[in-house]
């Protein structure tokens, strides 16, 4: 069994409405809501946890509003690390249509301060010879500047733990700049991160094999329905992930992340962890929330993931 530690520096509690059609301006009829703890690492530690691994969930939680995500990590099974700011972790709305369009509308978050940032690198320091991964995923809340994660990045990478990153905007540029062992980029993330337009397959593929030359053992490139290449030392691979109906994307990257780390954590060969994760990341489409791999067809999925070589 290993021990993750996953940083939430902006967590959310998520409302999921599905509809069928969206129309701005006037009244709208859900067919379906939920209000849920999320998260993108929170996330992350959902599925690892299910994959019986030994999961820390930490980053900043608002005191005025923990019960949801208390109830749900003892649920998960995940031991609960985070640090209480004050007022209340923000509400994201997801909307989700039936043609498969997504609409989010997220909040800032709570402010934290600095006394908080301080107690949580103490945690972290304190408990780090016993972790064997660090999942950093989501964005940063008012108060944490890019610069500051990338200096964790840093000082995490210092005491030899691999860290993994899924993040967007100016925290990705920096974050990246810090070397971590793995970043999750979308198409639009990596753009952002290369700091130039991507027009094509080709310029995402090269613009994620110049981030690995740049220090990054491992870029995981998703492509929504298109699929995931997988950039490493020595190669790369392709997995295109098998037609499902879609429900919601929202975690379908966050599981993507999770199943990778998970193959990875138990040595598995790269192809077999990439399909692994493809079909997870393709199940957890078909609902809302993340995926499952004990699901009565969830060996079928992953026969039907499509997996090659690439050259770059």
């Amino acid at each position: 069994m290993s021990r993750v530690l996953t940083l939430t520096l902006n967590p959310a509690l998520d409302l999921s409405i599905r509809l069928s059609t969206l129309s701005p301006g006037s009244v709208n009829r859900s067919e379906e809501s939920s209000l849920t703890a999320a998260g993108k690492g929170n996330n992350v530690a959902c599925v690892l946890a299910r994959h019986d691994h030994q999961v820390l969930a930490s980053g900043f939680l608002g005191r005025d509003n923990q019960g949801p995500f208390e109830r749900a990590f003892v649920e998960w099974g995940v031991e609960d690390r985070f640090i209480r700011v004050a007022g209340e972790t923000r509400v994201n709305a997801k909307l989700s249509e039936a043609d498969g369009r997504i609409t989010d509308i997220n909040g800032p978050g709570a402010r934290v301060d600095e006394a908080a940032m301080t107690r949580l690198l103490d945690d972290i320091e304190a408990g780090a010879a016993s972790i064997d991964a660090v999942v950093i995923s989501g964005s940063l809340p008012p108060g944490i500047a890019p610069e500051w994660l990338a200096a964790l990045i840093g000082r995490l990478r210092t005491q030899g733990l691999p860290v993994w990153l899924d993040s967007s905007g100016e925290a990705l540029v920096q974050g990246a700049r810090a070397c971590p062992s793995l970043v999750k980029p979308n198409d639009h993330e990596l753009a952002e991160c290369v700091g130039r337009p991507l027009p094509d397959e080709a310029a995402l593929l090269a613009a994620a094999r110049e981030l690995q030359q740049g220090g990054i053992d491992n870029v995981l490139l998703s492509l929504g329905a298109d699929g995931v290449v997988w950039l490493f030392e020595g190669g790369s691979l392709r997995a295109r992930p098998p037609r499902v109906d879609i429900v919601s994307t929202v975690c379908a990257g966050d599981t993507l992340l999770a199943g990778t780390l998970h193959g990875v954590l138990e040595g598995w060969p790269r192809e077999k962890t990439l399909r692994f994760a493809t079909a997870l990341s393709a199940d957890a489409v078909r609902r809302v929330g993340v995926g499952r791999s004990d699901v009565e067809d969830f060996a079928a999925l992953c026969d039907a993931v499509r997996v090659e070589g690439l050259t770059i």
